[in-house]
């Protein structure tokens, strides 16, 4: 199946699943204009509706994630088409020319290696001076080249491929999973990383216009002068790495490769935990804290601050709010909210959640999206970079509430995750592995964040 092929196929299904909304909003309509409204129905139908638009939104996802890739890959297929990039002089007899066919293969790809096993064999093995696995990641790298120009020059280092770019489906594929993974900075507002310099740069409107009533025919009419304000945050790098030992390359079996996915989920992770945790302005430091103090803490008590926070999300924001806000949580919080039971029910309903209902489960599995809603109809993403040993009893975790499309991160479009092989231990018999990536991001362009922190958010019971 083509990714055309699958985008129309995810179209007709978010359309089926619109229709049948539609039909049931007219047959709550129809229930709720009887006489008598018949409220297990009523409450039944509520329930159905809240599951399809659950549905509907997974399903709207895929397609502009399907679309997303299907622009990708043209955009590629053009640059394949016309870019020829020629390593020496015409003259030199050393010289050659390398241009990537619209429908050649590249050298690693998903239908070939989906896991990246031959990538990540390669990589160590050219480490231990295989021809093979040499000529096949210089051709890798002629591929990135010919579609990437000079971004991966930088990339790579002055000394011949001693840095790698390691193939973006893989990047895909291995970054945001495992370990606690990314679950938060798969949700902030993308941007590119600058090609050159240790800082990125965003605008910020700091003094706005005004308007004011004009106190009388042909009397001043008020003007402020708009100013804005550079905020520039430093670009950081992630990065780790690993010793094997040439024994356990070439005797052990699958060793390299488990070394290599473990680096690369550690580096999702080590992202995802400084956008949250940083000193200063990891989003624990920048939000505006709303107590939540109890001996005894339950559900119901917490229920008030689940929505006090996207309040003032809201009125931070005010007309510059996407709305979007979503809540982040620890794992062990968002299990204790559906352990908790209640004979009470909110005064107003929420879209997608029933009655006598204050949130819902989507039931995705960790790291794959939003896991549900609160009673605000906030969105939850779980994220385990949460601290949970925090407070004056090191057992309290916190819970955020914040705008995605206001927390900007900032990574290598060219190549996000890079990886070195060089055998700078060899008379120990010894390889090391460096798994590096620059990022920048920030949470304050327009401050707004919140969160929820104190005594009623000790180590729950169960």
């Amino acid at each position: 199946m083509t990714l055309k092929d699958l985008i129309e196929r995810t179209k007709s299904a978010l359309n089926a699943k619109i229709e049948a909304r539609n039909a049931l909003t007219t047959s709550l309509n129809e229930l709720r204009s009887a006489d008598t409204v018949d409220a297990e129905r009523e409450a039944e139908q509520l329930k159905q509706r809240g599951e399809v638009d659950a549905e509907i939104k997974v399903l709207r996802a895929k397609v502009e994630e399907y679309e997303a890739e299907q622009r990708n890959d043209e955009a590629i297929e053009r640059m394949q088409a016309e870019v020829t990039q020629t390593g020496q002089r015409s003259g030199d007899p050393e010289s050659r020319e390398v241009r990537v066919e619209v429908n050649e293969r590249r050298t690693y790809n998903r239908d070939a290696d989906p896991k990246g096993l031959n990538f990540l064999a390669d990589v160590v093995a050219r480490a231990l001076n295989y021809g093979g696995a040499i000529m096949r990641l210089e051709r890798h790298m002629d591929e990135e080249r010919s579609l990437r120009g000079p971004q991966i020059d930088r990339a790579a280092g002055t000394s011949a491929f001693a840095g790698l770019v390691v193939p973006q489906y893989l990047v895909d594929l291995y970054a945001p999973q495992a370990k606690a993974g990314r679950p938060f900075a798969d949700i902030c507002r993308k941007h590119d990383l600058p090609e050159t310099g240790m800082t990125a740069s965003i605008g910020r409107v700091t003094t706005g216009t005004s308007v004011a009533v004009q106190a009388s025919e042909g009397a001043a009419v008020s003007e402020t002068d708009i100013d804005d304000t550079l905020l520039t945050v430093n670009i950081q790098t992630a990065s780790g790495q690993q010793t094997l030992s040439r024994q356990a390359v070439e005797r052990g079996i699958g060793v390299e490769q488990t070394t290599l996915e473990d680096l690369f989920r550690a580096y999702g992770t080590s992202l995802d935990n400084t956008l949250l945790n940083q000193a200063t302005n990891g989003l624990t430091n920048v939000a505006t804290s709303i107590a939540y103090t109890d001996g005894t803490p339950t559900a119901g008590e917490l229920y008030p601050k689940l929505l006090a926070a996207p309040a003032a999300v809201e009125a931070a924001l005010l007309d510059q709010a996407a709305n979007d806000t979503v809540a982040v949580m620890h794992s062990r919080r968002w299990y204790w909210l559906q352990s908790q039971l209640t004979s009470t029910w909110p005064m107003f309903g929420q879209p997608g959640v029933a009655p006598q209902l204050s949130g819902v489960n989507y039931a995705e599995k960790y790291g794959s999206g939003f896991r549900g809603v609160l009673p605000s109809g906030a969105p939850v993403v779980v994220d385990n970079n949460i601290a949970t040993n925090l407070g004056a009893g090191t057992n309290e975790d916190e819970i955020y509430f914040a705008s995605p499309s206001e927390c900007h991160l900032w990574e290598d479009p060219s190549a996000p995750l890079l990886i070195r092989a060089e055998q700078t231990k060899a008379a120990n018999l010894q390889i090391l592995l460096v798994v590096y990536g620059y990022f920048a991001y920030t949470h304050a362009r327009r401050p707004h964040a919140q969160k929820i922190a104190g005594t009623g958010l000790i180590a729950p019971s169960f």
